[in-house]
């Protein structure tokens, strides 16, 4: 389950993992064309018929900043190690680029990511106070430097 680019034809398949994780505060599909517009990198990874169970985006500002835009895997596909290959590809993007640092923003209340950024060395550094609409949930602000 090598990730691949995302591109736009792949929108379409991940709307429904948006609407299933993500509920409300789901990205809608002109938030994902924007992001390829802007040439951010994003990634998709697929099961053995072909079908998307998991995506991923960078957003590169410059040589000092990167920012993990998402990470999800259909919930069906969880717990088989996909976030971590999708991370990883990241983060290896983020270093191709010479970024500095990388950060990223997760729900408080979203333990098991917590846990994965952390054993790639991300650590808290601030709060984003009711980032998430509009469940008003605050968001953990993490960083990882290169």
């Amino acid at each position: 389950m090598t990730p691949e680019r995302f591109r736009w034809w792949h929108i379409e398949e991940v709307l429904p993992i948006e609407e299933d994780l993500f509920g409300p505060e789901k990205w809608s599909a002109a938030m994902f064309w924007n992001e390829l517009a802007t040439g951010q990198f994003y990634l998709v990874t697929r099961d053995g018929d072909g079908s998307v169970i998991g995506y991923a985006g960078l957003s590169v500002v410059d040589e000092h900043e990167s920012w993990v835009q998402n990470i999800a895997v259909r919930r069906d596909a969880q717990r088989r190690g996909l976030g971590r290959v999708l991370l990883e590809a990241l983060l290896a993007e983020a270093a191709r680029r010479g970024t500095r640092k990388t950060l990223l923003e997760v729900a408080v209340d979203n333990a098991p990511a917590q846990q994965l950024y952390a054993s790639y060395d991300f650590e808290p550094v601030g709060i984003r106070r009711g980032y998430y609409q509009p469940s008003n949930t605050d968001a953990l602000v993490m960083m990882r430097n290169a």
